[in-house]
């Protein structure tokens, strides 16, 4: 039985030092992971939500203008 509580002990450390290990990286990593989408994909995000709305926009302007010209012709 000794020998069972010395191996499940050994595997708890291992788990927990792989545990903290993991961590410590994971915590000096999420401010250059933070830095990059603020960097890279926020303002690609901006960018193409920008984009949209326009395309949006002048489509909407085209069905109105398409509306007008219909309701023009029944007349």
């Amino acid at each position: 039985m000794n020998d069972f509580n010395r191996k499940v002990e050994n595997a708890s450390t291992r788990v927990s030092q792989t545990v903290a290990e993991a961590t410590e990286r994971i915590e000096k990593e999420i401010p250059e992971f933070i830095k990059c989408l603020n960097d890279e994909v926020v303002p690609a995000v901006r960018q193409h939500s920008t984009k949209a709305l326009r395309t949006a926009s002048l489509k909407l302007t085209e069905l109105a203008d398409y509306m007008e010209q219909q309701k023009a012709s029944r007349k």
